[in-house]
């Protein structure tokens, strides 16, 4: 989809500036850089490969809601909150409630989405800025599933969700792998190194594509689909460029708004849901700063900070280059809090370059 905005540009600068350029670029330097430093570490090897993807696949699920809201000109900065909520009601419901796993799981998407519709409504109806509501809620959010769990349970963890989440026919959506069938014979035939010692011998090294992976390149397949392919796409680019000129051709901005508001809470939920069946516990203080992250993936994927523009491919991207250097640094034995310096300076840098895309597009001097 073309930018509307752009005007009387060459071909040659609207291939430059578009938005996932700038990612794209990212992604091919920081794959490059770790290939020489970390190449040898088994980064690159199967199971090195299936760790960072899978870190990559936890910032793609956020980022893409967050690329959705922020195209729509909009923040949610409770998305971190709303992970750790989402994952300690549902703990909450099974262990406590006795409700069953599936059921649990579907209530919670169920009240993380009408939170995120709160939030919605609150934007539109007052008029608020977006960044001060979410703001509120992260902290509402936060406080209420520390409190509710010390009231409940006495402590802010809960482990031990096994007998739970065994044998539930809903479960292994969230926490199970595909293809295992397929990486056992590549093991069989040599073609994927296989373990040769202890209780998984003879085994692949890699026995599947998790869940988390298919549901990441889901997403953003979707949100692809969604933003490029259809009217509601264009609603989205609309409401976020220009509302007043999008409200006078028609546009339902607010409902569009809200919508994104839903998916956000959308994505963050199934994050949360992930974890607490991958690793059977759930925490208060999980997603932390998660919603500053989704935010600098959308960035670092070419979308405006004023909205009605960007694109979910660079969003993904963006989630690509975080899960290649947070999991590189540890490849490289590098020390892990160097991964918060990178993310302020590759911050910095793409709002620089945000910013001249913008002027391109709209002839700011």
């Amino acid at each position: 989809m073309t930018d509307e905005r752009i005007k009387n540009v060459s071909p040659l600068r609207q291939a430059l500036i578009r938005p996932e350029l700038g990612a794209m670029v990212g992604t091919i330097l920081v794959l490059g850089f770790f290939l020489v430093i970390a190449g040898g570490s088994g980064m690159f090897a199967p199971e090195g490969i299936l760790n960072w993807s899978i870190v990559s696949a936890q910032f793609m699920i956020i980022a893409v809601g967050a690329c959705m809201l922020m195209i729509a000109g909009e923040f949610d900065l409770s998305v971190g909150s709303m992970i750790g909520f989402s994952g300690m009601i549902l703990a909450l419901l099974m262990t406590v409630g006795g409700v069953p796993c599936w059921a649990a799981i579907l209530i919670t998407f169920a009240l993380s989405m009408a939170l995120g519709a709160v939030n919605g409504l609150l934007v539109i109806r007052t008029g608020l800025p977006s960044f001060i509501v979410t703001l509120a809620f992260l902290y509402i959010l936060r406080g209420m599933t520390i409190a509710t769990t010390v009231f409940y349970t006495r402590k802010t963890t809960i482990a031990g969700l096994e007998p739970y989440t065994q044998n539930d026919w809903l479960a292994p959506l969230f926490s199970g792998k595909i293809l295992s069938g397929f990486f056992v014979w590549l093991g069989h035939v040599g073609w994927l190194r296989t373990f040769t010692a202890g209780n998984r011998a003879g085994q692949p090294v890699v026995d599947g594509i998790p869940m988390l992976i298919i549901w990441a390149i889901a997403l953003v397949i979707f949100a692809q689909w969604l933003l490029t392919q259809t009217r509601f796409g264009n609603w989205v680019f609309a409401a976020g460029g220009d509302q007043q000129a999008a409200r006078n051709m028609g546009v339902p901005a607010n409902r569009v708004k809200l919508l994104m508001f839903v998916f956000s809470a959308f994505c963050a939920c199934l994050f949360a849901t992930s974890q607490v069946l991958e690793f059977n516990s759930a925490s208060a203080d999980r997603g932390l700063l998660k919603e500053f992250e989704a935010i600098i993936c959308v960035v670092i994927g070419g979308a405006l900070l004023t909205g009605g523009y960007g694109s979910i491919i660079g969003a993904a991207l963006g989630a690509i280059i975080f899960g290649v250097v947070q999991q590189g640094l540890f490849f490289a034995n590098a020390e892990s809090s160097l991964f918060r310096v990178f993310l302020g300076g590759i911050l910095l840098v793409a709002v620089i370059m945000n910013t001249y895309i913008r002027r391109a597009i709209t002839g700011e001097r």
